[in-house]
């Protein structure tokens, strides 16, 4: 590979060897350490076991060398700085990113505001639309007085908008503390609650408490897979505040026989003496819910009332018009809507209100008068109007724009928020007025068209996979692209949880393309690009198909002159790593270059993280014989061979991951280069600064946007991206 030399030093017995890269010494991997685990009678071969203990000091400065290595390396790509450039120029072109729009009982409107050159979004509200905008939180000046960067993860206004809750968390980490401030001065309530994950927050119909979810105390001092177990759903009574009163538990209920890692949502049922309980059973989409009576909750002594179980295969719940709604999958892959009566809550006596379709029912969201829904039908996405008296037929809306349809109501209004984005349209919202059904724009910033230097088309096309199952695939791409194989080309996967990669504009993406490049979505299974069958069809046993699709894919684009494997890069995060991983290690030969960013690449001790039990819905356990041989099937580490040449892979990940370990790269990247010998570049790009991905400023990913792109342009051979 061009710019790509390698220095040999004498072999010890452990094979321990160094290389350079761009004329940078990169570390080579720590001596291995085997360890040999027998699951069902399998062997099974573990040499970078101990780097699991990423703050042993051997491990800590193997990891900062590597972080320096290829920090030196990026650097001397030479057309990097053009690729970063180009993103900015989109960041000052687009104008102000607006995020997360929330509009309250009394119309105040809340939402996070980034303004050109700033890195990270400010929280910022008025009252009504013709409101002035006030400033409420800055990350900023939080990050310039504590000396690391902080980023508002979520919140959560009460009802009249008077007091707003919000989650502020440091360095990309997705553990932080919760903060009750009064809107009007800026000031606290109560100190900040520390053990944060996901605090969820549900406050009481006047405002008078609020609750969410909290780690136990002491979660750090357990083990990795204990640490995010029995998570607590707290109460908090804003005239006699104490944070400590827990009022669920997976623990604290036995007699209801949850895992450890199940979660309760409570929340009160407005305008009714009862509290909702919908329970998530980690990573698994199935839901549960009980009831019981809101005193009994909040005394801690809730007699819960089941009212579906997982059997219900229900997705989704709302509450409105005296009704519970419900997305179910019941013998519906595609899903449809039921509804219950608060006053006979009784799951064997729902109603469908909107029964399966050909299109994939994706979400339902209740307004004052209506129940909306949004339908997958092909890539985009239409919107459907069900009146709350059932003998209304359903109403299809006509959109102002095509594209993908995100639609957020609440019950104390008609009104309903709409957002509308494509791969080549920037998103755009939208007020619905329910009794005129006109659209108007919602401009809560600047409008601002973006910039298209060159003229950009998105195309659909399904791909036959190795068992002859058609794939679909989105190609974004320049119109005056020439189809001659020689097109540098980024084929990205994720395909788990029935997550979809729904149509939305990406600079990272548009950067690419202008520059000549094609960008391929592969909607593989494991996702729910065709309802909840195609999630089960990449799942556990199943899950094979995942990257067995995302081979069918490279194939296709290689056979139909898109590219060429020398011309070939695959990306994909999270559980999309494995996608990337057993991709590479199944069919090397049909890729240049490959990036896994913040990974799932061991599978048979994917248990073992600190998020892993929460997964075993999603993958699978060692304890059960034939999930342990899927695992095995699906661990990109355990596929690794010596002797193979693979293509050039950069692990990115954040330092600071609580979903998915960094020992996750570390261990793959170790078994990879061992396996190369120096043969192929092997980096690790580590971000002390940031986690899974959320909380990560505008700068940071516009930085890891120019070192994927370089680093894979590089690989690919393009001229004006090989170091010297």
């Amino acid at each position: 590979m061009a710019g790509l030399s390698l220095v040999l030093c004498g072999l010890t017995h452990s094979e321990t060897f160094a290389f350079q890269v761009a004329g940078v010494d990169v570390p080579p991997p720590l001596a291995a350490q085997n360890v040999q685990d027998t699951h069902w009678g399998v062997k099974v071969d573990d040499p970078y076991r101990f780097l699991e203990q990423v703050n042993e000091p051997a491990v800590v400065n193997w990891m900062k060398g590597q972080a320096e290595a290829t920090e030196s390396i990026l650097k001397r790509i030479p057309g990097r700085s053009s690729i970063l450039s180009a993103l900015k120029a989109k960041d000052a072109t687009g104008g102000t990113a607006i995020a997360s729009v929330y509009r309250t009982k009394e119309n105040r409107w809340f939402y996070l505001k980034r303004e050109h050159g700033q890195s990270q979004a400010k929280l910022v509200w008025r009252d009504g639309l013709s409101g002035e905008e006030r400033l409420l939180v800055d990350p900023s000046i939080i990050s310039k007085e504590r000396g690391k960067p902080y980023a508002i993860q979520s919140f959560h206004p009460s009802p009249d908008g008077k007091l707003l809750a919000y989650g502020i968390h440091a360095s990309g980490a997705e553990i932080g503390h919760l903060s009750i401030i009064d809107v009007a001065t800026g000031q606290e309530v109560v100190p900040p609650i520390d053990r944060i994950r996901f605090a969820s927050v549900s406050w009481r119909s006047h405002g008078e408490g609020l609750f969410f979810s909290r780690l136990r105390p002491g979660f750090e001092k357990l083990k990795s897979t204990e640490r995010f177990a029995d998570t607590g759903r707290y109460y908090l009574d804003l005239k006699a505040p104490n944070p400590d009163l827990r009022v669920f538990s997976s623990s604290q209920y036995p007699e209801l026989k949850l895992p450890s890692f199940a979660t309760g949502q409570v929340q009160e049922i407005e305008g009714s003496p009862w509290a909702a309980m919908v329970v998530n059973f980690g990573v698994d989409r199935r839901l549960a819910m009980y009831i019981a009576p809101i005193d009994q909750v909040l005394a801690g002594q809730a007699q819960w009332r089941e009212v579906f179980n997982q059997s219900a295969d229900v997705r989704e719940v709302d509450v409105g018009h005296g009704h519970v709604y419900l997305r179910s999958a019941l013998n519906a892959p595609r899903f449809k809507v039921l509804r219950l009566n608060l006053s006979d809550l009784d799951i064997a006596k729902a109603e469908t209100v909107l029964p399966e379709s050909e299109g994939v029912l994706r979400a339902i969201t209740v307004t004052q008068d209506a129940l909306f829904v949004t339908r997958r039908e092909g890539v985009n996405t239409s919107l459907l109007r069900l009146s709350k008296t059932s003998s209304a037929p359903v109403e299809k809306i006509s959109l102002p724009i095509e594209g993908n349809v995100i639609a957020s109501g609440h019950v104390d209004h008609k009104d309903l928020v709409v957002t509308v984005s494509s791969w080549t349209q920037a998103l755009r919202r939208y007020v619905l007025s329910s009794d005129s059904k006109q659209f108007t724009r919602l401009n809560l910033a600047p409008p601002v068209e973006p910039v298209q230097k060159v003229e950009i088309v998105a195309k659909e096309v399904m791909v036959a996979s190795h068992d002859g199952v058609k794939v679909p695939v989105s190609i974004i791409m320049r119109k005056d692209a020439v189809l001659n194989g020689q097109t540098p080309t980024i084929l990205y996967g994720y395909g788990a949880y029935g997550t979809t990669e729904e149509p939305a504009r990406s600079n990272g993406v548009m950067a690419w393309v202008e520059r000549g490049g094609i960008y391929a979505y592969a909607h593989v299974r494991g996702g729910g690009a065709l309802g909840s069958q195609w999630h089960e069809a990449g799942q556990k046993s199943t899950k094979f198909n995942t990257w067995k699709d995302g081979i069918a894919v490279a194939e296709w684009l290689i056979a139909n002159g898109y590219t060429s494997n020398s011309k070939l890069g695959i990306y994909g995060g999270s559980a999309g790593g494995i996608f990337v991983g057993r991709a590479i290690t199944e069919r090397p030969d049909l890729f240049a270059v490959a990036v896994p960013s913040v990974p799932v690449l061991d599978m048979v001790r994917s248990e073992q993280r600190a998020n892993g039990v929460a997964n075993i819905p999603e993958y699978g356990t060692v304890k059960v014989e034939a999930e342990f041989h899927a695992l095995l099937r699906n661990s990109s580490y355990h596929a690794v061979q010596n002797d193979v040449r693979y293509p050039a892979t950069m692990l990115m990940h954040g330092v600071n991951d609580s979903r998915v370990d960094v020992w996750q790269s570390l261990k793959f990247a170790s078994r990879l280069a061992d396996a190369q010998k120096g043969k192929q570049a092997v980096l690790l790009r580590l971000d002390y600064e940031a986690g899974h991905g959320a909380g990560s400023g505008a700068d940071q990913a516009n930085q890891r946007t120019a070192d994927l792109q370089a680093f894979m342009l590089w690989q690919m051979g393009e001229p004006g991206f090989q170091p010297q």
